[in-house]
């Protein structure tokens, strides 16, 4: 069978040329991958020892010029959007590496918050200068979205498998989870808790809040860092 196909026809030299990219692309975006990769890893570990750095500290331990921040981020505002993106990536990345789909939801929904507690606990002064950032409502939310998304998640199966109440709506009980966390972080940021303390007792108001076994609250597990999750 004779293939009449375009292509067929052409030198070899010419449909090379459609199917290889011109020299030096690929290593100039391999190259501007690894820039900003280096730039936002020391923007992580400025900013999170000082908080009000400028670009040049960050650019001095990236080992790169202003420019080349400059290339990558418009603005310093620019760079803490990327960081955030980052951290909020980090902190996903953790909540899945702890199978949310193993075992009863109850452990999964504790290992879910204790696993973003360590991700955000690494970086604790980095995390202020994130949150006095200013944002819209829709900017926050979006922001939270990811973490917000596998709470919901596991809520809802501990739902479906009798676990949870079935009684209220899921976002309703999601919410209640996040308000917790954030509660517990806060008592044991302005000391009325030790960290240890708040985390075992979000751990129990989060499982009765939702309706779990009040007779046998699970044994609580403190986060490696001792904080419990900001979400």
């Amino acid at each position: 069978m004779t293939d009449s196909s375009p292509t067929a026809h052409r030198p070899p030299a010419q449909r090379a040329e459609r199917t290889t990219a011109p020299a030096g692309i690929r290593p100039r975006r391999a190259d501007a991958r690894r820039s900003r990769a280096a730039v936002l890893d020391a923007a992580v570990r400025v900013l999170g020892e000082r908080p009000e750095a400028g670009l040049g500290a960050v650019a001095a331990a990236a080992g790169v010029t202003r420019q080349t921040i400059y290339a990558h981020f418009a603005s310093r505002e620019g760079l803490l959007t990327a960081v955030v993106d980052h951290v909020t990536d980090e902190a996903v990345a953790a909540v899945d590496a702890v199978d949310l789909d193993r075992g009863p939801a109850a452990d999964a929904l504790l290992r879910l918050l204790d696993a973003a507690a360590r991700a955000t606990g690494r970086h604790p002064e980095l995390i202020r200068v994130i949150n006095s950032l200013p944002t819209s409502p829709e900017e926050d939310r979006d922001r939270h979205v990811p973490v917000v998304d596998r709470i919901a998640r596991v809520v809802r199966r501990g739902q479906d498998g009798g676990e949870f109440t079935p009684d209220l709506p899921t976002a309703w009980l999601t919410t209640v989870v996040i308000a917790l966390a954030h509660a517990a972080h806060g008592e044991a940021e302005g000391g009325g808790m030790t960290a240890d303390e708040a985390n075992a007792a979000l751990h129990v108001t989060v499982l009765r809040a939702l309706g779990a076994d009040r007779n046998s609250p699970p044994a609580s597990t403190p986060s490696r860092n001792g904080r419990p999750n900001p979400a």
